[in-house]
């Protein structure tokens, strides 16, 4: 199996599973008790969050630990935005934001909060003008925009955008979901969120990260786990095995966004040669190193999908519709780019030029038939 969706769920590390095999001996009592196997927990947790911290850019006690990257954007927008009720009930968040913050913006909407959608170019990119505009408004209590987006790989402006919610006063939660362990963290973020199964961790860990002076209450009753941010009892093994991965990740780096920037590539320019009425999508540079999107006229992406999948190559699609939605992508919908025929291939640290050049022969024929079933030549 080709396996080409690291944007979704990146393999789990070696260091990963060796750290956690080892915390799973040593970590598993709670670390909130005072006998010994729980004060070795409590040194393993600390050490994780220690070590996230410092690859993240954060203090460790700015550092939480949720259940997912999507409980940590849920907690971070929402528990940001109930801190700063007194000052307003605003919020600003990009038209392209991965659905967790759009969920969250609903909710805030549903209880009687205003909510500003930034339009984005047609690269993907927010446009930062307006992204200005509407955090300048006086009753602003949030902003978010992510690093990276999920589906087409294009870089956001983020650290533009902190200055001027600096400038306003206006807190900025930023989802580096994507980019976290593989690129530096923008500055002047007051909100992180991540995942770590996206850096190669393992899934059920998430990370929050709130600056200190940051206002911030939490909308869930409060224990006195993880600085009151996150209730429930830490998974100290998965945790000691995410913050394993992500230090590994970030050391790997450079070498290898190198290595899968130029794969990418590779493929951002054979596809349209290989495979006729083609739209590549997003930035062709300021992008993630290991996302490249496509879109094939005349071609269902389901089926697509499907049919790659049959050829050994596990694919995803921003614009598959689900039977619960019928909905195509709100990110190629935003952007005004083809909707269906979608395929986002997202590059796992590891991919060889091998695999690389075995699905761009595969692929034209798989569309070919693709369409000449849908009776289209």
């Amino acid at each position: 199996m080709g396996y080409f969706d690291a944007a979704s769920t990146e393999p789990l590390h070696p260091q990963a599973r060796q750290a956690l095999l080892a915390a799973l001996e040593e970590g598993w009592a709670d670390p909130a008790r005072l006998y010994g196997a729980a004060r070795r927990a409590h040194l393993l947790l600390e050490q994780a969050r220690t070590e996230v911290a410092e690859v993240l850019g954060a203090r460790p006690d700015e550092v939480s630990f949720a259940s997912s990257g999507t409980q940590a954007v849920h907690l971070g927008v929402l528990g940001a935005l109930r801190g700063r009720s007194r000052h307003g009930r605003h919020l600003v968040a990009g038209a392209v934001e991965h659905s967790s913050v759009l969920h969250a913006a609903q909710v805030h909407e549903r209880e009687g909060g205003t909510v500003t959608t930034v339009p984005v170019s047609l690269t993907g990119r927010v446009d930062l003008d307006a992204f200005t505009e509407a955090v300048s408004a006086e009753d602003t209590a949030l902003a978010c925009l992510q690093t990276a987006n999920h589906e087409v790989g294009t870089l956001q402006p983020v650290a533009e955008a902190a200055l001027a919610c600096r400038e306003r006063g206006v807190p900025l939660l930023v989802d580096a979901a994507q980019t976290a362990g593989r690129l530096p963290v923008p500055p002047g973020w007051s909100v992180l969120a991540a995942s770590a199964h996206k850096w190669g961790g393992p899934a059920g860990v998430g990370v929050l990260a709130v600056r200190k002076g940051t206002r911030f209450r939490s909308f869930l009753p409060e224990d006195e786990r993880e600085r009151r941010r996150v209730p429930g009892f830490e998974n100290v093994p998965a945790i000691v095995a995410a913050a394993a991965s992500l230090r590994a990740v970030a050391e790997e780096a450079t070498a290898e966004n190198a290595r899968l920037s130029a794969l990418v590539d590779r493929i951002r320019r054979a596809v349209p040669e290989l495979v006729p009425d083609v739209e590549v999508i997003g930035d062709p540079v300021e992008r993630a190193p290991h996302i490249v999107t496509f879109s094939c006229l005349y071609v269902d992406g389901e089926v697509l999908l499907t049919e790659l999948d049959k050829h050994g190559f596990a694919v995803s699609s921003g614009s598959s519709c689900t039977a619960s939605t019928l909905r195509p992508s709100h990110v190629l919908e935003a952007m005004g780019v083809l909707t269906h025929g979608n395929v986002r291939v997202s590059l796992p640290r590891g991919t060889s030029a091998e695999e690389v050049e075995r699905f761009l022969a595969v692929l034209p024929e798989v569309v070919r038939r693709i369409r000449q079933d849908a009776g289209v030549s």
